[in-house]
């Protein structure tokens, strides 16, 4: 029934839904907003199964939500405190619909999708809450697959959840992005959508170790952030610029077979053209400015990888002094981790391997499967074969899916035959 929708057409269209009934609901009233979404694409289920797709099947579902919208105005119009500056238009039959019919005009349902994200990123809400929100809010993920995504339970993520709604049942209105300080809340923004384009690339999910829909999700709404005036800011085209030239490589980063494929063994020309120019796009409009953020030199490295034309002809000494401008900006263990591989490729795999030795807080990766692995490589790259087996098989102990496990099981294979 839904092969001929749009991929995640429910989904998206969820998010754009809640967004427009709680503009007209108010945050306070997020559980009604959510329930009048739900019970549209329940509705949409039922109806298309006997009549059929709609030719428009995103405006069936918004007049759908519409009408159930002034339905549930008319029963609660005297039990509920609705968005202040709506108020006094609601209690009115003869002004409520024309509000309702506003706010989902195409121009407000899009503007309304931003309100929100920057309404769930509220400087009291923890950087996790506020992923876990713009997932199930804006991009209509269930708990069950935020729990995947983030590899933790179901009934951790529902108590996170019900938290951070709880925190902005204090907040009267969704933000308001003509007179709110948006640059006070772009940064939480620019996290959100970075961690959850991160968690899809290369996240810890017992299912898989990539989830192309965690990255399209992100690619999706750093677009609307780009689109919008008031946030199409220098570290916005930044961030754009590190989604598209990252996700141009996820066409290569699984096989056919659904092996795990590293950046050194991806075929280039399966890489999506367009979205590298795309990016390259976005890291130029970026520079306009004084302002230069991690985002900005990320891009600039993924830039480097996305136009050589073979790990040979990569220029590294300009990708190692990237990282150690980005290390000065975030001095983690996992920057020094592609620091020190950077500088193998540059110097060969007795410098990166000390490199590796050398990073601070490396305990903090002890359970990072790729750790292991990088030092698995360098180690059959010194011809060492014997000490890379065990890296590897440290790492196969660590590995979070199936598709790292076969990944890390072949390099033991390679590792046991190089030996040989």
């Amino acid at each position: 029934m839904t092969a001929e929708l749009p991929p995640h057409f429910f989904r998206h269209e969820s998010g754009r839904l809640v967004a427009a009934l709680a503009r007209i609901f108010g945050v306070r009233n997020l559980a009604l907003a959510e329930d009048v979404a739900q019970a549209a694409l329940v509705r949409a289920l039922e109806v298309w199964k006997v009549d059929g797709i709609p030719a428009d099947p995103s405006t069936w579902l918004r007049v759908t939500a519409r009408n159930l919208a002034v339905d549930a105005l008319r029963k609660d119009r005297t039990a509920r405190t609705y968005a202040p500056e709506l108020a006094r238009w609601l209690e009115s039959e003869w002004t409520r619909v024309p509000v309702v019919d506003e706010a989902f005009a195409p121009a407000a349902l899009a503007d309304d999708e931003l309100r929100m994200m920057f309404t769930v990123c509220h400087p009291r809400l923890p950087e996790e809450a506020q992923v876990a929100l713009v997932l199930h809010l804006s991009c209509g993920f269930s708990v069950a697959e935020i729990a995947a995504a983030f590899f933790a339970s179901p009934a951790a993520i529902e108590k996170r959840i019900s938290r951070a709604k709880a925190t902005l049942v204090e907040t009267p209105s969704l933000f308001d992005l003509k007179e709110g300080d948006v640059d006070a809340r772009l940064g939480s923004v620019h996290a959100a959508i970075y961690l959850l384009f991160n968690e899809g690339y290369h996240g810890a999910s017992p299912e898989s170790a990539v989830r192309e829909e965690l990255c399209r999700e992100a690619l999706r709404l750093v677009s609307v952030l780009a689109d919008h005036p008031r946030t199409t800011k220098p570290a916005t085209h930044a961030l754009a610029a590190l989604l598209c030239l990252h996700a141009a490589r996820l066409p290569a980063r699984v096989s056919e077979e659904g092996r795990l494929r590293s950046l050194f063994e991806q075929d280039r020309a399966l890489w999506d053209q367009a979205l590298v120019a795309r990016g390259l796009s976005f890291l130029e409009r970026s520079a306009e400015g004084a302002a230069l953020t991690e985002y900005h030199v990320e891009a600039a490295i993924a830039a480097h990888h996305a136009t050589a034309r073979s790990r040979q002809e990569t220029p590294w000494s300009s990708i190692v002094s990237l990282y150690d401008v980005l290390f000065s900006m975030r001095p983690s263990p996992v920057v020094a981790l592609s620091r020190a591989i950077a500088i193998a490729e540059l110097e060969g795999p007795a410098r990166g391997l000390e490199e590796l030795a050398a990073i601070e807080g490396r305990d903090k990766l002890s359970a990072y499967p790729f750790y292991e692995a990088a030092l698995g490589e360098l180690h059959l790259r010194a011809e060492e074969p014997d000490v890379a087996r065990a890296h590897f098989e440290a790492a196969l102990s660590l590995a979070r899916n199936a598709m790292e496990r076969q990944f890390f099981e072949a390099r033991v294979t390679a590792c046991t035959s190089a030996a040989r």
